[in-house]
């Protein structure tokens, strides 16, 4: 279950959606001269990567799924209406920018597994540089099937720290340290780091070890990854493994997701970690480009939603803390 009342993240959610529709042209936004940009690291395994198909394949299911037809055809279209500008190209955005592994830019499609995929990334993009007067910097560090029991490890789940772990760490203090290099149009700004969003789940909930550790080990990777950024209480979001849908009944697979949802109902993080459901964002394959279940049947739809939740929660976080001080 989530940590926050369902009722109170609908309501944001629908506050926010309102305000992306009333902005025709997300690219045109004028980034301000002022202020701290606000840096989200996004980081997880391959569903953090993303396998959304961008462009509609008539021969399969007649492009359902596609990020072209959910523009195009779905009724969640009002969604993602700006991020195409009047002649059908996809809009770049100026406010908010991105980096993965290396490749840098505005927000737009594309940054998934491939030039062509989409992960939540765009989602997230959208709903979080909308809310915020500050220019947005997603760092995106996600690798394909990658565990946190071996690969990202963290130190004080003890034995031997995952390799993917000190890059995650080390990657990010890079790209903090020379982001106005990386972007130079930032040049003189201060980066402030902001928050995290953490999709990632498989390689634990098919290895019965890793699947009972779980929520211990994600509860060290939050405090550990905290303190080595140097960022006590960073907001926190964990994006649940729901890729089976909603009538999952594995084991193996309802508990890990019982995991994901207890650690953030550990009373420590009550303030700053969030949970969000995904199981309903699932589309079975006859209403997307594949069946590849592990990657959501690489529905772009399903993508763009699990970003836009975990952006949701991500600003009621915000909030919170703002609140706090």
């Amino acid at each position: 279950m989530p940590t926050r009342p369902i009722v109170r993240l609908e309501l944001r959610l629908a506050a926010v959606v309102l305000l992306v529709l009333c902005v025709s042209r997300p690219g045109a936004a004028e980034v301000p001269r002022e202020g701290p940009v606000k840096v989200f690291l996004l980081a997880g395994q391959s569903n953090m990567v993303g396998a959304g198909r961008i462009e509609a394949n008539p021969d399969r299911n007649e492009g359902r799924g596609s990020l072209e037809w959910m523009v195009e055809s779905s009724p969640l279209g009002a969604k993602v209406r700006g991020l195409r500008d009047s002649s059908g190209e996809w809009v770049e955005r100026e406010d908010v920018l991105i980096w993965n592994f290396g490749r840098t830019g505005g927000l737009k499609p594309g940054y998934g597994s491939n030039p062509g995929n989409i992960g939540p990334e765009l989602g997230f993009g959208t709903v979080v540089g909308e809310a915020l007067d500050e220019p947005v910097l997603l760092i995106k560090i996600a690798w394909g099937g990658k565990s946190i029991g071996k690969d990202f490890r963290p130190p004080s789940a003890g034995g031997e720290v995952g390799p993917e772990y000190r890059i995650l760490v080390d990657l990010t203090r890079e790209v903090l340290q020379d982001a106005a290099r990386h972007f130079p149009e930032l040049a003189g700004r201060t980066f402030e780091l902001a928050g995290i969003g953490w999709h990632q789940g498989w390689n634990d909930r098919v290895n019965q070890e890793f699947n009972d550790a779980y929520e211990t080990n994600l509860a060290h990777f939050i405090r550990d990854i905290r303190r080595d950024l140097d960022a006590p209480g960073l907001p926190f979001v964990i994006a649940e493994t729901g890729m089976s849908g909603p009538d999952e009944k594995h084991p193996r697979a309802l508990s890990l997701m019982a995991a994901q949802a207890a650690v953030a109902k550990r009373p420590e993080f009550r303030d700053d970690v969030a949970f969000v459901g995904t199981r309903a964002f699932y589309r079975p394959p006859e209403q997307s480009p594949s069946g590849q279940q592990y990657h959501w049947n690489s529905n772009a739809e399903t993508y763009y939603l699990i970003g836009e939740a975990m952006g949701v929660a991500m600003l009621d976080l915000l909030d919170r803390s703002k609140r706090s001080k």
